[in-house]
């Protein structure tokens, strides 16, 4: 037996068929930098009388499954985690393939995700896991990673061979954080320092009475599409558009590398009004936490993503 040792840790992902059942096969090996995720089932502090100042045994509280895994925003994986967050995509073209994500779908699927280090050896699975957040920050340079938020109804315990079988690898090469690019009405957004994107499904989970104390599911609720960015000032540009109410169309916020590319597109994004601090001799910085909305008829985020992977 031995150590286990992050760098060996391995992550393994199917999508369901039914809400909480692991498939017996069909699991993606993927990479991630981190998580999170875990079983947790607090204790509670026994209130009966009469048996004196020690006091009786603790009761086991409802179990909870919530957590983050952090993924690197690569060609290939990427789809896999788009995929949980919005949907399946709408898929065109052959050798080269474009998938259209969407925000607002009814229903959204659910993975198991059995995460296992191999040094011990010790495996176990996060069932009925759905994508609740997915967060992903833009800089001048370093790693491009999302930040992955997922409920999950439970965990299964631990065993010392992985229930993943052979997994198909799906990991590609990362998009470089130097590559990105944000452009309004289709023109590059000069001056961002940085910016950070934040999609939410609101899920809210089915707190149901049941004997093993798991939640019974969980529902999508009303999309959130957040985008904070921070500017050098040199232009009246967006604080305008913040005074006067008027929504921008972000058309790309993205990356790309070759041939390939992951694009994210908010058609109303309204933007407030904002303090623009001096701190001293440097450069002035103007900081906008702006809101999607949806377009008549249509949706508050897209993502289109363009790579060699037929389908997810």
């Amino acid at each position: 037996m031995g150590f286990g040792m992050g760098i060996n840790a391995v992550l393994h992902a199917v999508d369901e068929a039914a809400y909480g059942t692991t498939p017996a096969s069909g699991f993606k090996k993927l990479p991630f930098v981190s998580h999170t995720m875990g079983e947790e089932r607090p204790l509670i502090e026994d209130d009966q009388l009469g048996f004196g100042r020690e006091g009786l045994d603790p009761a086991q509280d409802v179990a909870t499954n919530d957590g983050d895994i952090v993924v690197p925003v690569d060609i290939a994986a990427i789809g896999f985690w788009l995929k949980g967050f919005f949907g399946p995509a709408v898929v065109t073209g052959s050798g080269t393939y474009t998938h259209v994500f969407t925000s607002g779908a009814a229903t959204l699927p659910s993975r198991s995700i059995e995460i296992g280090s191999a040094d011990v050896p010790a495996f176990s699975v996060h069932y009925g896991a759905m994508v609740n957040q997915l967060r992903i920050a833009m800089a001048r340079s370093g790693m491009l990673n999302a930040t992955v938020s997922l409920i999950a109804q439970g965990e299964s315990v631990q065993t010392s061979t992985s229930v993943a079988g052979t997994p198909t690898v799906q990991q590609g090469s990362r998009f470089a954080q130097a590559t990105g690019t944000i452009k309004r009405d289709g023109t590059a957004l000069a001056n961002i320092v940085s910016a950070d994107l934040s999609l939410s499904n609101s899920l809210d989970k089915v707190e149901i009475i049941r004997s093993d104390g798991r939640i019974g599911g969980v529902v999508p609720g009303v999309v959130q599409a957040a985008l904070r960015i921070t500017a050098r000032f040199n232009s009246l540009d967006l604080l305008t558009a913040a005074t006067d109410g008027t929504p921008v169309n972000l058309s790309e916020i993205g990356w790309t590398n070759g041939a390939n590319s992951l694009k994210f597109a908010l058609p109303r994004v309204f933007l407030p009004r904002v303090k623009r601090p001096i701190n001293g001799p440097g450069g002035i910085m103007a900081e906008f936490n702006c809101q999607a909305a949806a377009l008549v008829g249509g949706h508050k985020i897209a993502a289109t993503l363009v790579n060699s992977v037929a389908s997810y």
